[in-house]
């Protein structure tokens, strides 16, 4: 499958995905599409208008996320899938080209807007990454907002998880089942950045971690080079250091960030058995959308004009 891009070098941009997990064409119903677009332009267009604003490529990012991690179509945030015993445990990383300063949290379960809580981890303490009770300590610390854990729950992701556990997969009963949501963005001063946010797999055991928080896995952004966020088998994108993969063979093999966004997701993880998709934007704020799975939601913009909402 070729990969999706713009063929402009824009002066800002921005690209979102709301996960890997788009069910087969003839099961998405026009409804759920429907829910699908609006959220991913509501998510896309807030953090654009940070960008046409003069705003940061970090600001912009969050601001998407956050978006998408309060849309119960998602899985992060509100809506995030579900473990084995019916929580929500949510992990979340974002990364600042600049400095390739970097903030991550891992298993928290109730901080309402874990990319929030991931800033802050960069802004605010001397760490990257805090999981469990601690992170929520320091979510306490920050005045974020907490909520109990069934605010994550809904009807959808429980019916989700009682199929999976009696053996039906999930993604015959809704999209975006296994999904992440995530941004990337160039913003006016040339800066990259990066936010990843999700709920992880349905029906995962407690205390399962996947790439998204991992930074270089799931999340990584460079200045001059790129910044990815990464959706799909989380396991398999640890193994292969998927981010900072497509990051480095632009960098030092002086590949295209087509050509290294192909290879991570075609070659490298195909032949290790894992599937996703992955959005970048290049140091010239070129936008790659490019997945190994039957579709991946996603939207970007840039400077230039060019817009696009697609989930195939």
């Amino acid at each position: 499958m070729p990969a999706r891009n713009s063929a402009s070098a824009p002066r800002y941009a921005l690209a979102i995905h709301g996960g890997a997990g788009a069910a087969p064409r003839a099961q998405l119903s026009p409804e759920h599409e429907r829910r699908y677009r609006i959220g991913l332009e509501a998510a896309l267009d807030a953090g654009f208008t940070l960008l046409e604003r003069g705003g940061s490529a970090l600001d912009a990012v969050a601001a998407a996320v956050h978006l998408l991690e309060d849309d119960p179509c998602f899985n992060a945030g509100h809506g995030a899938a579900l473990t084995r015993d019916g929580a929500a445990e949510l992990d979340a990383a974002i990364m600042d080209g600049r400095q390739m300063r970097a903030g991550a949290v891992a298993s928290v379960r109730h901080v309402r807007n874990p990319i929030e809580l991931a800033r802050r981890v960069m802004e605010k303490s001397r760490h990257v990454l805090l999981v469990g009770a601690g992170a929520e300590e320091f979510a306490l610390e920050e005045g974020l907002p907490l909520v109990p854990n069934h605010y994550f729950r809904t009807a959808e992701r429980l019916e989700q998880l009682e199929a999976e556990q009696r053996g039906r997969h999930v993604s015959d009963l809704m999209p975006a089942a296994a999904g992440t949501v995530g941004a990337v963005a160039r913003d006016g001063d040339g800066n990259l950045a990066a936010a990843t946010s999700t709920g992880g797999m349905t029906n995962k055991r407690p205390g399962r971690v996947g790439d998204s928080p991992i930074i270089g896995a799931g999340t990584y952004a460079k200045n001059g080079v790129c910044a990815v966020s990464a959706t799909g088998h989380g396991e398999y994108f640890i193994r292969a250091v998927a981010a900072h993969h497509v990051c480095a063979a632009v960098e030092y093999r002086a590949l295209t960030l087509e050509q290294s966004v192909h290879e991570l997701l075609h070659e490298i993880l195909a032949a290790l058995g894992g599937a996703g998709g992955l959005i970048a934007v290049g140091a010239r704020g070129r936008i790659v959308m490019d997945f190994s799975t039957e579709g991946m939601f996603r939207g970007a913009r840039d400077s230039s004009g060019k817009r696009e909402i697609a989930i195939y």
